[in-house]
Order: structure tokens, then sequence, then C-alpha cells
């Protein structure tokens, strides 16, 4: 797959996964009108207003939490394209580096990604530091126009040129291939379904709803039964599901973006030794929160889920098990080394 077509295909990924999230919205906000305000989907005619004609309406005709909740969703994939990157770097308390810096790890920093982008051509992001020992890095943006690059302190510190070339261009490689836009918006939406399942959670503690939502179960039958329930358990687990969509998604861009820096630098055997030393360093990332932590090079949560393997690790790590990422960047090392002419 050419840099176009891993383009396109980010492009059809955000769609979709948007789509999906969009359709998650609209669903909590359904049950939300079921259980909280008594709409009843199955009513038609006259019993719109009602589930029994010659009862009071229990409810309302329309479903105003649904259209809320789709109107919500929207909102935040649109806030997310547009100004996500903000909130990410805000989040991580990220200072810009400025281009006038005489801190020689800094002035490194600054050169090393002027390299990158001409080997890259792409236009010269924004760069920031976060003030965390934790050697860690992410990319953020809407575009290559619009992107940023944001490293720890403990990165360049603890980095040699070489290994900090490696991250940078892994990091770079996410921008060229629209990456920071994807992850950038599930980000977004991530952090709008925990808000939407908490006000989901929250109005299920009101008995003013339970009454009603019980009347809507009946009147639909065992379809509203079953949707009740369905819509129970998606509220326990929203959060936990948004945070998975976004680990899946993270995991498949961390290889691409590993290949594609080695690329870049011409030295895959860098960004391994960058990722032993990031791999050693337990300590969480302070600054970087949760919902953020699918953009870093590396969990900043401190957890060792990602060095193992098997199906949970699979569904829970936030990024690729370590050892496999350095594993596969040192084959690339020796298919690029000179071999000796045979005699």
């Amino acid at each position: 797959m050419n840099l176009y077509e891993q383009q396109k295909a980010n492009r059809k990924n955000t769609v979709v996964v948007v789509a999906v999230f969009i359709v998650f919205f609209a669903f909590l906000g359904l049950g939300f009108d079921i259980f909280y305000f008594g709409f009843n989907p199955w009513a038609s005619g006259a019993a719109s207003n009602g589930f029994d004609e010659g009862a009071p309406a229990p409810g309302i005709g329309f479903p105003v939490a649904t259209v809320i909740a789709l109107l919500f969703g929207s909102g935040q994939a649109w806030w997310g394209m547009r100004f996500g990157d903000r909130a990410v770097l805000s989040a991580a308390n990220a200072m810009p580096v400025d281009s006038s810096t005489t801190d020689p790890q800094q002035r490194q920093l600054l050169n090393i990604v002027e390299e990158m982008k001409i080997a890259s051509g792409l236009p010269m992001p924004k760069v920031y530091m976060i003030p965390d020992a934790d050697p860690n890095a992410f990319a953020t943006g809407a575009d290559p126009q619009h992107a940023s690059i944001a490293v720890t302190r403990g990165l360049i510190e603890k980095l040699n040129r070489e290994e900090l070339q490696g991250v940078i261009a892994h990091e770079m490689s996410h921008v060229r291939n629209l990456d920071i836009r994807l992850m950038t918006t599930i980000a977004a939406l991530v952090g709008g379904v925990v808000l939407l399942s908490d006000w989901a959670g929250r109005s299920m503690r009101f008995g003013g709803g339970r009454s009603r939502s019980s009347r809507g179960s009946k009147s639909g039958g065992g379809a509203g039964m079953i949707l009740l329930v369905l819509w129970i358990i998606a509220v326990v687990l929203a959060p936990i599901l948004a945070q998975i969509l976004a680990m899946a998604v993270s995991r498949q861009r961390e290889y691409l973006a590993d290949a594609s820096g080695a690329e870049l630098t011409r030295n895959p055997a860098g960004l391994a030794s960058a990722l032993k030393k990031i791999e050693t360093d337990y300590s969480p990332t302070q600054s970087i929160k949760k919902g953020t932590a699918h953009l870093c090079i590396a969990d900043p949560l401190g957890r060792k889920m990602g060095l193992r393997e098997g199906f949970w690790a699979d569904l829970l790590a936030t990024h690729p098990p370590m050892p496999h990422r350095i594993s596969k960047l040192m084959q690339m090392a020796y298919q690029a080394s000179p071999h000796p002419l045979n005699s």
C-alpha cells in the first residue's frame, strides 16, 4: 500500500469510525427517550403520544434525546477534527519549543524535526515539549498543514540522536499517513461517549423514568424489553467499548508508523533501540491522560499489558506488544544491511 492508498484508507476509516460512534450516540439517546421520557417507538397513529388510547399520555411522542444525542455526536466529531489537537496539547501541558531556543537538547530536537520534514516532504509541524520525565511522544492535528509533534522532556534526555530521530520519524509517519486526524477525532469521540454515558447513567437513578420505561418496554413487547436491556448494558459498557475501539485502531496504525518511520531514516535499528529504552521505563507519563493514551508512541499509563500477548492483551492494550515491534524493526535492519557478494 503506497502513501496515497494509506491516506485514502485513513480518510475512509475516519468516516467509518465517526459513523459507528454517531450510531452509538443515537442508541444511547433512544434508550434515554424510552427509559426517562417514556417515548414509545412502537406506537403509531393516534396512540403515538401514549401507550394506550384513552389513558393519560405517559411520555413524549418525539425522540428528543435521540436527536440531541445525534447532534452532540456530530458536534463532537466536527470539534475533534477542528480543535481536538489543541485540547490534547493543553491537557498534556505541552509548551511550544521556540525556534530561537538556546537549550542544546531542544535545539537538537528542532534540527531532527527539520530533517524528517525534508525527508517526508511535509510542511514543518509545530513542536511542543511536555514537562514529564517519562520518555514518550505523540503527533496530533487535523492534517499535515496543521500538525503538531509533542515530546516529553524525558525523551530528549534519555535518547541519543539516532534514537530520537527514529521516534520523530515515527511521529512524522503518523502525520503523513493522516493517522493524526483519525486518532485525534477518536479521542474527542471517546470523551463524548463517556460524557453521554455518564448522563444516561445518572438518569437511571431518578425514579421518574422507571415507571415509564416499564410501560414502554411492555408496550413494545419482547423487542421493547430487549432494547431496554441492551441500552442499560450499553450505558454501563460505553466507556469501555469506546476505549477498546480506540485501542484497536491505535494498534493497527503503530506497526505501519514504525515501518514508515524506519523508511524515512533508513535506520530501523535507531527506532528499535529507542523503543527498548522506552520499554524499560515503566513509570507512567503523568501529563498524558487515559483518553489520549492511544496517541502516544508507547502506553503512557505505565501498564505492562503492552508487553503481553494473547486475546486479552490484543483487546485491552493501547499498543502492539513492544517485543513484536522491536523484532520487526530489527528484521528490517537485518534485511537492509549490505550482504557480501558471492565470490
